[in-house]
């Protein structure tokens, strides 16, 4: 392996100097991160990868176990990603492990990946879990193939969602029997997401304090406000987005001496991860006896039936985003939900309330002209 060189450069798009090398089987180009900006450090990293290489630690690709593609993965790309990102990372992989039991990486394969999606329907996912599933195998394959690991990438067919809402918005006399099934102990936390429109995992890092990867409730300036500090950005420069006035309401009810750390405590026996805390919600909204969503199944027997899908977290933010579509501008809603997209806010909200738009109209008219009103409605009624 005398013929490897590793040479030090800077890659477009990433922060991080980075080295490669041409493979001497392959002729092709392989790039890792250095770990850092710092030249002089880099130059350190790539003469210690240059010497690996010459002493024999170079594998061919079809070489690769599983396991080895799995450790270079986590030590080259995931250290130093947040939490939530190496965990949904790790969680892929993991299932994929667990369902295929793959020995080496070039059993990552187009035919292995629609055996894996076939387990996955068989256990009853969701069309949005396997494509969140598939997406980040294709994330780990081309950086794979990028490091010369794996010579060629399996192709991947992302199952087709219905478009629309997952859910639907709850209504007030139904988040009041959440609030009821929830208890003391959730209560919080509930009426928390109704009043703020925060996703779970924005509810989770939400904190009264600055600390790396949180967001923060910033009561400090004119209007109370959500902050998202620099180093929790891609973009490293710090984000304000504006607080729902009812929101800051509940917030301000929590003393000034309790406004430490997280600003949504759990019970102590509920781990502080998205998974634990979605299935802690869900089975409140089946508690509650709030269903979502109707959608096709199976029954025990294995027989079709249809299988109630109860109100979640996110049927929180729903309720939220339709009761301020009705109060808004769809470029206000935009930026109070978040969306990277003004489609995203028209497909979703906007677009979504004709039904209740018609019913204002009839009820104002009707309020206004009585049985004139009336007489309309039936002559409609009989057309």
């Amino acid at each position: 392996m005398e013929s490897i060189k590793v040479h030090v450069c800077k890659q477009k798009g990433r922060t991080n100097l980075a080295m490669r090398y041409v493979d001497p089987e392959s002729g092709k180009q392989v790039w890792k991160t250095s770990g850092t900006t710092n030249e002089r450090e880099a130059i350190k990293a790539a003469a210690k990868w240059e010497a690996e290489l010459r002493e024999g630690r170079y594998m061919k690709a079809s070489k690769v176990t599983w396991q080895e593609f799995r450790q270079q993965f986590e030590l080259d790309v995931l250290d130093g990603l947040k939490p939530g990102t190496v965990l949904a990372y790790e969680s892929t992989l993991n299932v994929f492990e667990r369902k295929c039991k793959p020995g080496r990486l070039v059993e990552l394969t187009t035919g292995k990946l629609t055996a894996f999606v076939t387990m996955l329907r068989g256990d009853g996912l969701t069309p949005a879990t396997i494509a969140r599933h598939l997406r980040t195998l294709k994330l780990a394959a081309r950086w794979a193939h990028r490091q010369g690991l794996l010579n060629k990438l399996p192709e991947f067919a992302m199952p087709k969602q219905a478009k629309g809402m997952k859910g639907r918005p709850i209504c007030g006399e139904e988040f009041d029997r959440m609030l009821e099934a929830g208890g003391a102990a959730w209560d919080f936390y509930l009426r928390g997401l109704w009043w703020s429109g925060l996703r779970l995992g924005e509810s989770l890092d939400l904190r009264w304090d600055d600390a790396p990867g949180a967001l923060v409730a910033d009561f400090g300036g004119r209007r109370p406000m959500l902050l998202i500090p620099a180093e929790s950005e891609k973009g490293n420069t710090h984000r304000t987005l504006p607080m729902a006035p009812e929101f800051a309401q509940l917030l301000a009810t929590v003393t000034e001496s309790e406004r430490r750390g997280f600003v949504f405590k759990l019970p102590a026996s509920v781990p502080r991860t998205r998974h634990a805390v979605c299935r802690r919600f869900a089975a409140i909204g089946e508690a509650a006896g709030v269903i979502a969503k109707q959608k096709p199944g199976v029954d025990d027997k294995g027989k079709p039936a249809t299988v109630n899908q109860y109100a979640t977290a996110h049927d929180l933010r729903r309720s939220f985003g339709f009761r301020w579509s009705r109060r808004v501008m769809p470029t206000v809603l935009r930026e109070l939900m978040r969306h990277e997209s003004i489609e995203t806010t028209m497909r979703f909200y906007v677009g979504q309330n004709a039904e209740a738009t018609a019913d204002e109209l009839w009820r104002v008219v009707e309020a206004g002209h009585g049985a004139e009103a009336s007489q309309v409605a039936n002559q409609v009624a009989g057309t």
